[in-house]
């Protein structure tokens, strides 16, 4: 299980496992509960690098960052 510290967002902490390039196991401590648990079941089992790309560079409420793109700068970190 990786962990990444966030930063600039709601949710403090990211806990994944990437199984032959593919990612399981998403899972966020803090942030709005409903829709990061949404993400981690739309990502399960989804290529990790394929992920990282669609979901950077999103942004939440003029931050430069949000929940999504931290999970893409997590992925690619961890890879």
């Amino acid at each position: 299980m990786f962990t990444y510290k966030t930063s600039g967002v709601c949710s403090r902490e990211i806990h994944f496992d990437i199984i032959d390039g593919r990612l399981h196991n998403v899972r966020f401590d803090g942030g709005c509960p409903g829709n990061l648990t949404a993400i981690g079941k739309l990502v399960e089992d989804q290529d990790a690098k394929a992920v990282a790309a669609l979901l950077k560079g999103n942004d939440c409420r003029g931050r430069g960052t949000s929940c999504a793109d931290q999970l893409a700068k997590a992925i690619e970190e961890h890879m």
